[in-house]
């Protein structure tokens, strides 16, 4: 063949050839709740979008969406990656409340103070136990949030009759129940909304782990924070999903499925949660320099805590159990995993 006739034949080949890396190229748009400054964007988005694209050589990629800027609402991102509007979120399923009964175990109060642990426990306990619960997502990773405490503007929280008249947000169906048993009047919304709700005088303060502080400049609109004794376990936790739509995870090519594999599951969720752990000192290091105040309780008053919430797990079995599940095994079903990785 002469050079002239090969030449076509050449460009013709490099031209499918760039076709069909083009058309392989995967672009997956990641929506989240967190401004681009906060913790886990930095910490645990950024760096897992860009292994998978060091990993797929840059055929896979992700467009982020930080703060909602793709649009809805936080309680929107379990239906949204469900339906493929996105392709991946990090979100609470507790902010849609009562809607993920059994994985909500992990949000009954007084259960772990390690988010290391717990996000082990649950990724285990979500084959187990809820993996039913999303229907059209594939779920990467599950963790619990480092502890959570009270945090107030105007009034120190020292002692459990001190929530009396105080209007505090909680992030979801427990711990606005939580809050009601201590005495509090709960008020129900995502993170997103707290600054708002507090400059608008909305809310009194909020229940949230130390990582949020931080993220949201929180720690310039409250004075008083209120943490349990570090002997007993966290006041609450939530549950976190990192999801990806299942459709597109199948419509993937075999190696970039490998890619999104080796960049999720167990190993994953308790790297996450010990992130979160990690949190936990440079949030409340954010209160300090602010020259806020921070009380620890002692072991006998956060007992009192634990007293006044003890309730509301009998009032959960009876509740989970209207709804066909046995709440008392899947308690003890978490409270075993716990132990098992506490080990």
């Amino acid at each position: 063949m002469s050079i002239k006739l090969r030449l076509p034949v050449i460009f013709v080949s490099m031209l499918f050839a760039s076709l069909v890396s083009s058309a392989q190229d995967v672009v997956l748009k990641f929506h989240h709740i967190w401004p681009t400054t906060a913790m886990a964007p930095n910490r645990v988005i950024g760096p897992w979008c860009d292994k998978i694209a060091a990993e797929s050589k840059n055929r896979m990629k992700c467009q982020l969406l930080p703060a909602m800027s793709g649009g809805g609402t936080p309680a929107q991102l379990v239906d949204r990656v469900r339906d493929g509007v996105d392709d991946i979120v990090v979100t609470l399923p507790g902010y849609t409340a009562g809607r993920f009964p059994s994985m909500e175990v992990f949000e009954l109060p007084f259960l772990t103070n390690s988010a290391e642990v717990a996000a082990s426990a649950a990724w285990d306990y979500l084959q187990k136990n809820a993996l039913k619960e999303f229907p059209g997502t594939r779920i990467l990773a599950v963790w619990v949030h480092d502890e959570g405490y009270a945090h107030t503007a105007s009034r120190q929280i020292k002692t459990l009759n001190d929530f009396k008249g105080l209007k505090m947000r909680a992030p979801t169906r427990l711990t606005n129940k939580l809050l009601a048993k201590l005495g509090a009047t709960p008020v129900g919304m995502p993170v997103p909304a707290v600054a708002d709700a507090l400059s608008k005088g909305t809310i009194d303060g909020f229940l949230l782990p130390w990582e949020v502080i931080p993220g949201f400049k929180l720690q310039e609109m409250t004075k008083f924070h209120t943490e349990t004794h570090p002997s007993k376990p966290s006041m609450y936790s939530a549950v976190f999903i990192f999801a990806m739509n299942q459709a597109k995870y199948d419509s993937l090519p075999a190696d970039l499925k490998t890619v999104i594999d080796h960049n999720s599951g167990a190993a994953f969720s308790k790297q996450i949660g010990k992130i979160w752990d990690e949190s936990q000192d440079v949030g409340r290091k954010t209160a300090q320099t602010h020259g806020n105040t921070i009380l620890v309780l002692s072991a006998a008053e956060t007992e009192n805590w634990m007293r006044a919430a003890a309730p509301l797990r009998e009032e959960w079995f009876d509740e989970v159990g209207k709804r066909g599940l046995n709440g008392w095994q899947l308690l003890q079903d978490a409270t075993d995993l716990l132990a098992k990785h506490r080990k």
